[in-house]
């Protein structure tokens, strides 16, 4: 039986979590099954319902008291464990997926960089899980959209990007999380958000830091521009923005990730007639804005956040209360 996944990386603090508590939510409503596999031994606070727990197999912090580790070596040490004992995990991923029609799971796993960078672990628990389960996975890379206010953060944000791409040799798709966030600190961006999710053409952004003399700006002036020139060689990234809170961002993204994957061909078999949001009607939705410029998008999204916000303050005023203010990036 064929399985499909996402597998969920990204830095620490992106959202991972959050975005596959959104998307289990958004798959139930959707009335398609799935299962969340925690691939992250250090994970201790989950606030989904985990079908199946990496912890149950090795959990870092036994790790560090009994080899004397510290955090990153623990959890670096954890992986390969994992590694060498992969047929724990496939034993449970056929077990919990072998009453769904069409299987979908989701991995959320660590957040340290190097283990999608160049540590290969990552890419030999994936090679490993693709050939025993016959498992059609997407790279799901999330990157916090707030960095985009920074030009130096946002261009290594790109770079990481791309060496998770070449690394994990995946089909991929790169995420721009809370962008929700990000739409309370707008006048800060250089540029609209559509042009940091497009990566394009990053002469522009590298125009803008000849206004800023900062010493460091000067001493790393052509290193900045090498890579943006190293990006812009491979021409491989690109992002999709998100605000796990909106039905339609996420439908977005959820039919990107079934369309690299190969979901999308299986459709008919967990579609329901009696719904109108379920099986090929999602499909649909997910590609009918593939022809709509991101530009385009992103000002539909501005409105749909912009009339939220409204509501959330119309109903704070009725409650007497305050609305809560946003933390800043």
């Amino acid at each position: 039986m064929v399985v499909f996944g996402q597998f969920i990386i990204g830095p620490p603090g992106a959202g991972k979590t959050t975005y596959c508590t959104g998307m289990q939510q958004l798959l139930t409503v959707l009335k398609r099954p799935c299962t969340l596999i925690n691939l992250d031994p250090a994970n201790d606070d989950l606030p989904y319902e985990c079908q199946i727990d990496i912890r149950e197999l090795v959990n870092v912090e036994d790790v560090m008291t009994e080899l004397d580790l510290g955090p990153n070596g623990a959890l670096l040490y954890a992986m390969e464990y994992i590694e060498v004992n992969l047929d724990w995990l496939i034993t449970r991923i056929r077990s919990a997926t072998a009453e769904s029609a069409v299987p979908y799971v989701f991995f959320d796993c660590p957040g340290q960089v190097e283990l999608y960078t160049h540590n290969d672990v990552m890419t030999k628990i994936t090679q490993q899980l693709v050939k025993a389960l016959d498992l059609r996975l997407v790279a799901v890379h999330l990157i916090d959209s707030t960095l985009c206010v920074d030009v130096y953060r946002y261009i290594s944000a790109v770079l990481l990007s791309l060496a998770a791409m070449m690394q994990l040799e995946l089909p991929h798709i790169n995420v721009l999380s809370k962008i929700d966030m990000l739409m309370d600190h707008s006048d800060d961006l250089t540029f609209g958000l559509d042009y940091y999710a497009g990566v394009a053409d990053l002469s522009q952004i590298l125009w803008t830091l000849q206004t800023n003399r900062h010493p460091l700006s000067v001493k790393f002036e052509k290193l900045n521009r090498l890579m943006a020139e190293l990006i812009e060689d491979y021409g491989l990234v690109s992002f999709e923005p998100l605000d796990i809170q909106d039905k339609e961002c996420a439908m977005r993204v959820l039919g990107r990730c079934d369309t690299a994957n190969g979901h999308i061909m299986n459709a008919e078999k967990i579609q329901d007639p009696s719904d109108p949001v379920s099986g090929v009607r999602l499909f649909q939705v997910g590609l009918s804005d593939a022809a709509e410029s991101m530009e385009d998008y992103i000002e539909r999204y501005e409105e749909r956040f912009k009339a939220r916000e409204a509501e959330e303050m119309g109903q704070h005023e009725e409650e007497g209360g305050f609305a809560p203010a946003r933390p800043a990036p």
